[in-house]
């Protein structure tokens, strides 16, 4: 095996791995996302549910 086959095996390698790195944030980042719009409209939906709540108590 020569020194140019072995670095050029590497290199495939490398790019391989910084693919993988790279899909892997993006997803990561993609559903960080979502799950913070998600909880913040629950929140909303939680803040509107406690409003009535508290209206019907006053009745």
């Amino acid at each position: 095996m020569r020194i140019g086959d072995l670095v050029s095996q590497l290199n495939i390698l490398v790019i391989l791995f910084v693919l993988l790195f790279a899909v892997y944030y993006v997803v990561r980042s993609i559903l960080k996302q979502f799950r913070n719009s998600n909880s913040k409209d629950i929140e909303h939906k939680l803040d509107k549910i406690i409003e009535l709540l508290n209206k019907e108590k006053k009745e």
